[in-house]
Parts: structure tokens; sequence; C-alpha cells
């Protein structure tokens, strides 16, 4: 990624690195350190978060409790993803806009979040049917971002489940076309994927370069956003 002044990054950082089962605060510390060491450097960030591990105690007690929809179970996810938010966005209190993106879609001008010195704009979750890959990377098409880094708990992308399967291969690069025949076509909420199938179809019509690695490694996030040699699945056509 280089040293571009103004280089607006998109990351969309998993809740499996946020809450892995309780607040992970060591390496959000870590990760806030980071991300302040970039932003000196010129650098500008659009950060959504994921649910994690708090989303699915919520559903799965609801579940147990009565019979709920689908849209109810993504609905709690969605408002997981907020709390998460309000998180991060505390945590950059000094760099970040005040308010929280949750509608990818606003007709606002989204540039306004990066007004008055502001360089982080902090989102989560918008509504059933959406992930927050597909936020992202919606808000990547809107603010003119050219590389989103997938930070998770996942190192590479597999052409199988490496849970399931021992003989699963780490893939470095793949394009769009190939990718989505390893995660398919359609949304689920809670689907544990690299990168969601439908956010996954529109990076490709955008033409979005995306970085899928391991998010808990900070030198590793380091080298890439210094343009090294890293180690991470690099999405792209």
């Amino acid at each position: 990624m280089g040293d571009e002044k103004n280089e607006m990054i998109v990351i969309s950082l998993g809740g499996s690195l946020i809450v892995p089962g309780k607040i992970d605060w060591k390496f959000l510390k870590q990760f806030r350190k980071e991300i302040i060491n970039q932003i000196e450097k010129g650098k500008k960030f659009i950060i959504i978060t994921g649910g994690g591990d708090i989303a699915r105690k919520y559903q799965d007690a609801a579940g147990k409790i009565a019979d709920v929809s689908r849209d109810d179970i993504d609905w709690i996810g969605v408002h997981s993803t907020r709390l998460n938010a309000q998180l991060i966005k505390t945590i950059f209190r000094k760099y970040a806009h005040p308010r929280i993106n949750k509608n990818p879609r606003t007709k606002e001008n989204l540039m306004t979040h990066f007004e008055n010195g502001e360089k982080i704009m902090v989102a989560a979750g918008w509504r059933p049917g959406w992930s927050t890959d597909y936020v992202a990377t919606v808000l990547a098409e809107r603010l003119g971002a050219r590389k989103m880094l997938n930070l998770s708990n996942v190192k590479y992308v597999y052409d199988k489940d490496p849970k399931k399967f021992k003989n699963a291969k780490k893939i470095k690069k793949i394009s769009w076309a190939d990718f989505r025949l390893i995660v398919g076509n359609k949304w689920d909420p809670g689907l544990n994927a690299p990168f969601d199938p439908i956010a996954s179809k529109h990076a490709q019509k955008i033409e979005l370069e995306v970085i899928v690695t391991e998010g808990q490694n900070i030198k590793n996030l380091k080298k890439i956003f210094n343009g090294k040699k890293f180690e991470g699945t690099i999405i792209k056509d």
C-alpha cells in the first residue's frame, strides 16, 4: 500500500477480533497504535465492525427462547455490530468522526466524515440482508477507496474449509471469479466465510482489491500498510 498521502483504506474489522468470547482490549490497544501510526503518515480509514461472538450468543439465546424469524436473527447481528462500532469510535475519539455510519446508502455527502481534520469514519451494520462486508464494499465505492483489508481470525483464503479438510490449500492470490466459485452466491446471517458472497459480487463489479488476512498479527498488518511482503490472500481481477 506504500506511503501514498491521503490514501483511503477500508478495514472490515471482524467481530472475532473485537469480541472473541470477551472483549480483546489488548489487541484493540495494539490495533489503535498502528492505525494512529498510519494516520500520521497521511492515511485515512473507513473502519467497519463485525458482530463477533456477542452476536452469536444473543442469536442463540433468542432461538432457544422463542421461534424467531430470519430477519430477527439478522437484526440482532446488526445491533451487535453497532455496539462494537461504538467501542471503536470511542477509542479513536480524537481522530474519528463523532457519528457512526449506519446507512452506507445515505444521501449525505460521506466526505463530510473527514472534515475538520477527521481521519476515521467508523461504520456498522445497516439492515437484514446486508453483511458488514457488503457495507464495506459500498462505502469503498462511494468514497473512492481502491483497497480493503478484511481482518479476521483467518490467515489465508483456502480452496476448501481447512477445519473440515486437512488437505485444504492456502491461496495467496485469486481472481474474483474464482473466489466466488468457492464462497457461492447466497448470504446467510452468521455465515462464516472469508468474504461474503454478496459483497464479493459487488467488489468484483467495482474492481476493488481485497486483502484477507489475520488481523491479530499487527506486525503483518504493518507490512501490508508499508507495501512489504505479507501473509494473506489478495483478491483482485
